[in-house]
């Protein structure tokens, strides 16, 4: 139950196509008042999305910002999400199965603990969520915390 009309629950988003002002705006308008960053490298050449700026960035704006490599996708496994149905099939399998060891279920738990109050978005690259790791991770949240997950 949210307080003070403050929304709760996890979205997913995306930076590709981006610049950084736009992506902040966005998360204000969707309530966000923590951004969870997914990506096991949090660095990048577009300007301001790598961690120590995305962060300050964040900050300016009353966000809160957490990196949780824990829940990135290792790079070996990544080209197959933009891959054939099937390539995608499989990485997302891979994926899938590394959301059961004991530290990406701590994050999952601690992302679920966080949403029952606040409004959490969960970042990676990708703007197109199916071929994103991240979707995997908000469907480990609805399964497993469905309170955690907003309408």
């Amino acid at each position: 139950m949210s307080t003070n009309n403050q929304r709760t629950g996890v979205l997913g988003v995306g930076y590709q196509g981006c610049d950084l002002d736009g992506f902040i705006r966005q998360l204000g308008r969707e309530g966000v008042t923590m951004l969870v960053d997914v990506r096991l490298t949090p660095i990048s050449r577009k300007r301001g999305f790598s961690k120590t700026a995305l962060s300050a960035a964040l900050a300016d704006a009353g966000i809160i910002y957490q990196h949780m490599r824990e829940l990135g996708n290792p790079k070996w496994n990544r080209a197959a999400f933009g891959g054939s149905p099937a390539e995608l099939g499989t990485a997302r399998g891979i994926y899938g199965q590394l959301l059961y060891d004991d530290d990406a279920r701590d994050c999952l738990e601690r992302i679920a603990l966080v949403a029952r109050e606040q409004r959490v978005a969960v970042m990676c690259f990708e703007a197109d969520e199916v071929r994103c790791h991240r979707d995997l991770v908000l469907e480990a949240l609805r399964e497993r915390f469905s309170y955690a997950i907003s309408a």
